[in-house]
């Protein structure tokens, strides 16, 4: 006789393969949502998941890599090293732009964006053993508390900062904080040797992308755009409303160079103010899993611009491209300066869950005229080393060594033949100043800011009652003044030359007149200086004089 030694009741063994079914099934539910949800890589925040594809294929495979090693290789290991390294040789294979950020470094990443930063207002530069002010930001919370340009920082909380102490990177990271949150400052003003103590709270800082605003002649305003952050557009519009209700600006000339990019957003909302007409076209967008986006003019400019100019060099990139191209596809201004980076691809940035982002090449632009301006980046090192080569071609000396990967002809309105794959070529082309790359210039160059930062302490009296359109028609730079620069640079390493000097003396003597007006007027004067011997500002300033500026040849 057979016996169940733990007979089932009937009822259960009817139940019992429901119930092992529906484990199995919780089993693999529970799976699943673990291979999306893993410990160790957190997965991007796209806002439209609908969007992403489908594919499953390889899901869990890093992560699962991961739990082994972590858990069975035979050294200790940093998890965390680990899935940056991971993430970045990704990352490489997709293309140069695409990048992954740190938590650690995503603030200070986001604030140039932002166009904020949390701290005391102040700009400073390190001068000999001292900390010297040469800026309290208007409404900061160092100019509300009375620190000036001139004052020495000698403490910060119960530590000095002079002589061995001071380091650079480690003042701005202890200067800057939270917001609302407090630090002690001690400060010697002028030859006083007593120390004034300033307690500072922290706050909003904006970090301004407009560099200069300013009248160059009657009726021709000068705007340079460092970057394009989340205010761009606004500043933007404030120094317009300026130029035109307080100066009667008529033609306008917008600095470019050197400015990489930022918020494409805020170059169409600009480049809207440049057209009268509705509805033109400023660039578009498109990828493989993104829609083609057109970004279009609204014919609500705020303020007639005539005649328009754009400066533009090696160092324009991304949304300095889309305003000069737009700008030079519909013939609506002289692009002026040298072939500019090639940036085409747009990204979009993604947080993860540890505070880190990834930003990721989602669709390249194109102009008006459809051409993609992004150069080829098949080749790593080439791509990286593209603007060193440029330079060893002789392409920043001579526009006929030019090279365009894209041969396709593409047409402004007026018919002008232009390219693509590799940046905007300007239709003015303005060599660059073999004497700014002269190992003389490089090697004098450095010194110029902190000996006019010095002169001036001695010599503030002699500019009390100076204009800067006295000292811009006035002001020489005397071979006292030469004599005592060349002995504080070569008392700080810069090696006696005498050809050298020679080559340099020039320029040198341009810059230390341009660097003290920046200390007395800020980037005005710097620029108000500067821009008289600028080529590419005066070559553009000929063509806008034109009675037909765009005809160019």
């Amino acid at each position: 006789m057979n016996y169940d030694l733990n007979p089932v009741p009937k009822k259960l063994n009817i139940w019992l393969p429901l119930l092992f079914s529906l484990v199995l099934v919780g089993g693999m539910l529970i799976g699943t949502r673990m291979q999306n949800n893993p410990p160790t890589v957190a997965a991007i925040e796209v806002p439209k998941k609908d969007d992403l594809l489908p594919s499953t294929l390889g899901q869990g495979k890093l992560e699962e890599l991961i739990r082994y090693i972590e858990s069975r290789y035979v050294d200790d290991v940093n998890k965390d090293e680990l899935v940056k390294e991971a993430i970045d040789n990704i990352l490489f294979q997709l293309d140069p732009h695409s990048s992954y950020i740190s938590a650690e470094q995503l603030k200070e990443v986001n604030d140039q964006l932002e166009g904020s930063f949390d701290g005391i207002g102040i700009e400073f530069i390190v001068v000999d053993d001292t900390v010297m002010v040469v800026n309290a930001i208007a409404g900061g919370p160092a100019e509300k508390a009375g620190v000036l340009p001139g004052d020495k920082i000698v403490t910060i909380e119960d530590s000095l900062c002079i002589g061995d102490n001071i380091d650079q990177e480690g003042i701005l990271s202890r200067l800057k904080g939270e917001k609302g949150s407090k630090v002690h400052i001690g400060i010697c003003r002028g030859n006083n040797k007593i120390i004034q103590h300033f307690t500072l709270t922290r706050d909003k800082i904006p970090v301004q992308s407009i560099e200069v605003a300013y009248m160059l002649d009657d009726k021709t305003g000068f705007i340079k755009i460092l970057r394009f952050s989340a205010n761009t557009y606004e500043e933007f519009m404030r120094s317009l409303e300026d130029l035109v209700d307080n100066h009667q600006m008529k033609d306008l000339i917008i600095d470019l160079r050197g400015n990489p990019g930022g918020y494409l957003q805020e170059a169409t909302n600009i480049l809207s103010q440049l057209f009268d007409e509705k509805d033109k076209l400023l660039v578009y967008t498109e990828g493989n899993n993104v829609p083609r986006s057109e970004y279009k003019s609204t014919g609500r400019n705020f303020y007639d611009i005539e005649n328009l100019g754009i400066l533009v060099d090696e160092n324009s990139a991304s949304a300095s491209e889309i305003i000069a191209g737009a700008i030079q596809d519909w013939d609506r201004g002289v692009i002026v300066g040298r072939r500019t980076f090639g940036k085409g691809l747009v990204q979009e940035q993604y947080r993860l869950r540890d505070g880190s982002a990834i930003r990721l090449t989602v669709a390249r632009y194109y102009t008006p005229s459809e051409r993609c301006i992004q150069k080829d980046y098949k080749s790593r090192d080439e791509y990286e080393h593209d603007l060193a080569d440029r330079f060893e071609n002789g392409e920043y000396y001579d526009e006929n060594k030019i090279h365009f990967a894209d041969t396709t002809k593409y047409y402004t309105k007026g018919g002008r033949v232009v390219y693509g794959g590799g940046g905007i070529q300007p239709d003015v082309f303005v060599p660059l100043d073999s004497v700014q790359v002269s190992g003389g210039y490089l090697k004098y160059h450095p010194y110029v800011p902190t000996f006019t930062f010095r002169y001036l302490e001695s010599h503030r009296d002699n500019f009390k009652e100076m204009s800067l359109d006295d000292y811009v028609a006035n002001f020489k730079v005397d071979d006292q003044m030469l004599d005592g620069f060349l002995a504080f640079a070569t008392a700080r390493g810069a090696k006696k030359n005498d050809r050298q000097w020679r080559q340099a003396k020039a320029e040198i003597m341009i810059n230390l007149k341009a660097s003290l007006a920046r200390q007395l007027w800020s980037e005005k004067g710097f620029f108000a200086v500067m821009n008289l011997e600028d080529r590419a500002v005066i070559k553009t300033l000929d063509y806008l004089k034109k009675e037909k500026p765009l005809s160019l040849k």
